[in-house]
């Protein structure tokens, strides 16, 4: 079978169940595992389909499935995540115990704090390196370094934030929904954060309204537990109103 009716027939499949397994493509394409990963991934790169661990998704269904690399992040919603970085930076007082998540838009938070009379512990090393180099009392917890989005994750994470008790914290998310509440592609990393924000006297969850209705794999907190930051809630969201929500920049109706 010709490449183009590979992707073809991919790319209906796709469209048709939502969702389709690599292993699903190669009996309906009568393929090799390293042709269809290679179809995959140029159908991925023409903006056809989204990769999935063991597969393939259709794009733009309200799932969130992979992480993304944290040099790809930084260009996304650039203007909101700056938006919101800068009000929650100013949310930071004298004497604090702060947590600081990994992600593009806490390491945005990073770049806007002006504190220094607060201690600050990260799971994230850019985010370390950053209050650093602002001269912030920094500290790290222990842990594996997950490449993809340098952050410290696994037992030993945990095991570090047993100990501490944070007056305030900050936390990326991949999507928030009422009903899923907040959540994020990685069982590990969703573990670290489910943890952290239990050990925290006032969460906040800097969320972009490109998140907003969106599903990732796995909740790492309900809707409760933490106050979401938004820059704005789209009208016909149903979010609108939503108990503990900061919306910085709210729609004007008509």
């Amino acid at each position: 079978m010709l490449a183009e009716e590979r992707h073809r027939k991919i790319c209906e499949t796709v469209l048709s169940r939502g969702t389709v397994t690599t292993v699903e493509l190669m009996e309906l394409l009568d393929a090799s595992e390293s042709t269809v990963r290679r179809d995959l991934a140029e159908l991925e790169q023409r903006r056809r389909l989204v990769r999935v661990h063991g597969g393939a998704s259709r794009i733009g269904n309200g799932y969130v499935l992979r992480d993304q690399a944290l040099d790809e992040k930084h260009f996304l919603h650039a203007s909101e995540k700056q938006t919101i970085a800068s009000f929650a930076a100013s949310l930071i007082k004298p004497g604090d115990f702060v947590y600081l998540d990994a992600g593009s838009t806490t390491e945005a938070l990073a770049d806007c704090i002006e504190e220094r009379d607060a201690t600050y512990l990260t799971n994230s090393l850019p985010i370390a390196r950053k209050l650093l180099a602002r001269g912030c009392k920094t500290l790290l917890p222990g842990g594996t370094v997950k490449p993809l989005t340098e952050a410290l994750v696994g037992e030993e994470t945990i095991a570090s934030l047993t100990k501490y008790h944070f007056t305030i914290g900050f936390w990326g998310t991949n999507g928030f929904s009422p009903k899923t509440g907040f959540t994020t592609p990685e069982l590990s990393e969703a573990k670290v954060k489910e943890f952290s924000i239990a050990q925290t006297l006032k969460p906040y969850v800097l969320c972009d309204s490109s998140k907003l209705s969106k599903v990732s794999l796995v909740t790492f907190a309900k809707a409760g537990d933490a106050t979401i930051i938004c820059d704005h809630v789209p009208e016909g969201s149903g979010l609108a109103g939503l108990d503990s929500l900061i919306e910085l920049e709210p729609a004007i109706s008509a």
